[in-house]
């Protein structure tokens, strides 16, 4: 079962791998991303910070639409996490139980403009966004279970 899927540009860190897991009750943590399968350092970066007991699979976005959708997953309260905005809408289009998402984090650059205090979009991610909400995605802006949940029309 899908507890969750967020957006978080730092991916695993104490903020997802504790506050989250732990909120959700999630037993299975998911990193859905393209560049981190075959860079051996941000795995074991992220393997550090999981918690105990909490299983962690990193696989690319492909990867982890054919096991979702495959029914693997099912058994486990299962917390996905994707570095941006394109990632999450790929999962959110090739995977039918997902129709809500977490906006936890995005980079500020010189393309960016803030919705949030952690949120940065580009105008392409804001098309992005719009076009998830026509389709009837949930998307709220929330950096800790303990935070109000915003939704993201609000902050656009």
């Amino acid at each position: 079962m899908i507890k969750k899927i967020r957006v978080d540009h730092r991916l695993l860190h104490g903020q997802v791998a504790f506050s989250w897991t732990s909120a959700l009750n999630a037993d299975c943590i998911l990193i859905a991303n393209d560049s981190v399968v075959t860079d051996e350092l941000r795995k074991t970066t992220m393997k550090m910070a999981k918690p105990n007991g909490v299983k962690l699979v990193i696989k690319n976005l492909a990867d982890s639409i054919r096991a979702i959708n495959s029914g693997k997953t099912d058994k486990y309260k299962l917390f996905i996490v994707v570095e941006s905005i394109r990632d999450a809408q790929t999962l959110l289009n090739e995977i039918t139980q997902i129709n809500e998402l977490n906006l936890g984090g995005t980079k500020a650059t010189e393309k960016t403009r803030s919705i949030s205090k952690a949120v940065n979009i580009t105008e392409e991610e804001e098309d992005i966004l719009r076009s998830l909400l026509k389709q009837g995605t949930d998307i709220t802006i929330q950096m800790v279970p303990e935070d109000t949940p915003v939704p993201v029309e609000k902050a656009l």
